[in-house]
């Protein structure tokens, strides 16, 4: 089923909402064939070396042409040479499945803390040869997790460790030169952790979401600016199932039609949108989809309404797309989160712009972030720049625009979590600005 044009009943006459060409960029997180079959984790390692040493290797000549690269086997003390490797970032307080079940063994539980970083934490590094202790102060082992490809410039010491005199990471990567400044204003709103079904979601604010975007809201002026949003996406955790409902092994079926309650609502409120709103809807950390990332798409059969329309596009966790040929890459959190308990940033948007100069989605995947054991591939590798990098179901609405050594031009989106803060937002494609678009009692911005 087709998306009607959106018709509004003003003094002007009918609006039709503007269009865009839209492009999936999904296939890289999609698994097709794979099969678990006892791979080892080792593998996507392997991958992410192979790929990310070819990378900072074609880098080499103009950061320090006069060094010699080498293995950890072939390092030897007081010789200055460059080593490329995979960070291993040894942790005093981090949890181990030994933890879990002398808790489950234990009378007294143990807490988790927040955040499991140490002063006694301190950084290795590792290719295929060997691995071996980093030292300095120019490596801060709580700016860096497991899993991010480095290349450094130091000397081995007596003591049998690698003394880093500088640090070379790969940095922001190519981009399709951005179309900005031409053409009329496009808008794609962005909006995450609706929680359908939990306590804190107002089914108040969605509605008025809904209206406000549909054009069934506000003067002439602002039906105009709402025939312009021209794609919305939903970054993940759009539903939320009541705590202890899903622990039981055989459901009555009061309990079952409960399980289905926030699906069948959430399908209400999306095929609202797709019904004149091209949609984008991924999975998150809530909702009935795998655990591992890439998370694959939510099944069309828990919307029956929405999935009629062919505005209506289930997609990958992490997503990426392009909008007249503008790239959007983005998630649903769940890198941020984990970047957060392993390390420390300013905000959550340094934790972004960080994933995008590792060139890595996810680099705490599989080591503390559930990944599939891919064997001959790393899909969170980027290897284009995005314009636009989104995170969704952060704390607060953030953004900045950040630009590379090459020109390039990122838009950076850390998404609040709507139900508790009643905010979307909303990006303009023609110049990148951004805002927030509140419909709540707490402001995001």
């Amino acid at each position: 089923m087709a998306a009607a044009p959106m018709e509004v009943d003003s003094g002007n006459g009918v609006l039709l909402r503007k269009q865009s060409l839209y492009k999936s960029l999904d296939e890289s997180f999609e698994i097709q064939k794979e099969m678990y079959k006892g791979q080892q984790y080792s593998q996507i390692y392997f991958a992410r070396l192979h790929l990310m040493r070819t990378l900072l290797y074609s880098l080499l000549p103009t950061w320090k042409p006069h060094l010699p690269a080498c293995t950890v086997l072939g390092l030897e003390e007081g010789k200055e040479c460059i080593i490329v490797g995979t960070l291993y970032k040894d942790m005093k307080l981090k949890p181990s499945i030994l933890d879990e079940y002398s808790k489950e063994r234990s009378a007294a539980p143990l807490v988790k803390p927040h955040n499991f970083m140490h002063s006694d934490d301190f950084l290795v590094l590792e290719d295929e040869s060997g691995r071996v202790k980093l030292r300095g102060t120019l490596l801060v082992p709580s700016i860096y997790v497991t899993g991010i490809v480095v290349a450094l410039h130091g000397k081995e010491t007596g003591a049998g460790d690698f003394f880093v005199e500088d640090v070379l990471e790969a940095g922001l990567p190519h981009q399709i030169a951005p179309n900005l400044g031409s053409g009329d204003d496009k808008y794609v709103v962005f909006v995450s952790g609706l929680s359908v079904g939990s306590t804190i979601s107002n089914p108040l604010h969605s509605q008025l979401f809904v209206d406000h975007i549909t054009g069934h809201l506000g003067d002439d002026k602002e039906q105009g600016i709402a025939a312009k949003i021209v794609q919305v996406v939903i970054a993940g955790n759009s539903v939320e199932y009541p705590r202890g409902l899903l622990n039981g092994q055989n459901l009555g079926s009061k309990d079952q039609s409960r399980l289905a309650e926030p699906i069948k609502e959430l399908d209400i409120f999306l095929t609202q949108i797709a019904a004149s709103i091209p949609l984008d809807i991924m999975p998150g950390t809530s909702d009935p989809a795998n655990f591992s990332l890439p998370q694959q798409p939510l099944h069309r059969c828990l919307f029956p309404g929405s999935s009629a329309f062919n505005t209506f596009r289930s997609c990958t966790n992490p997503h990426s797309f392009e909008l007249d040929n503008m790239r959007f890459l983005g998630t649903s959190g769940q890198n941020i989160d984990d970047l957060e308990k392993y390390s420390d940033a300013k905000d959550r948007l340094e934790f972004v712009e960080r994933t995008l100069r590792w060139r890595h989605i996810a680099p705490t995947a599989p080591n503390t972030l559930g990944c599939y054991p891919f064997t001959d591939r790393d899909p969170f590798f980027i290897e284009t720049c995005p314009h636009v990098y989104f995170v969704g179901n952060q704390d607060k609405y953030q953004t900045s625009l950040i630009k590379g050594l090459e020109g390039q031009v990122v838009r950076l989106i850390c998404i609040p979590r709507f139900a508790e803060t009643g905010v979307a937002v909303v990006l303009n494609l023609r110049n990148l600005e951004c805002h927030a678009l509140s419909f709540g009692t707490q402001f995001g911005a």
